[in-house]
């Protein structure tokens, strides 16, 4: 029972650690966009652009699923996951660029209805998707047994 909840509280601090460590990447990624000031006036409800950045932030988070399946699975060569680690690799890619190029077209900063913080999230995402992606895929080639 002890080694259970050992194993948990481990998980919940693994836990707490990432999400402050990608705050924190967000953060940087605000700051280095100088989209980190509140905007004078707030935008209320969902704007176009703030649809965009939801989208593929969503696109993101689903690729480091995507990513993280595929190299978990080519450690223990289960399965076809180069398809997967392809997928995380690409999908990682457009949402990283998209988050890019919504970052560099807004006008103003949180609250002001461009999206800045989806933006930054999806280009942060993106790029631990595309890591994970080509993590995945070197180690699907370096195995006997490719699928």
């Amino acid at each position: 029972m002890a080694k259970s909840m050992k194993r948990t509280f481990a998980l919940i601090l693994a836990a707490v650690v990432a999400a402050a460590i990608f705050g924190g990447l967000v953060y940087v990624v605000l700051v280095s966009a100088h989209v980190a000031e509140p905007a004078p006036t707030t935008v209320q409800g969902l704007t176009p652009r703030r649809l965009w950045a939801t989208t593929v932030a969503v696109l993101a988070l689903v690729s480091v699923v995507i990513g993280g399946l595929a190299l978990r699975r080519s450690a223990g060569h289960i399965g076809p996951w180069r398809k997967g680690a392809i997928v995380a690799l690409l999908a990682g890619t457009i949402a990283a660029v998209n988050g890019a190029l919504n970052l560099a077209f807004a006008t103003g900063g949180l609250g002001s209805g461009n999206g800045v913080v989806g933006g930054a999230a999806a280009l942060v995402l993106g790029l631990i998707a595309m890591a994970l992606g080509g993590l995945a895929l070197a180690r699907s080639r370096r195995s006997p047994s490719t699928g």
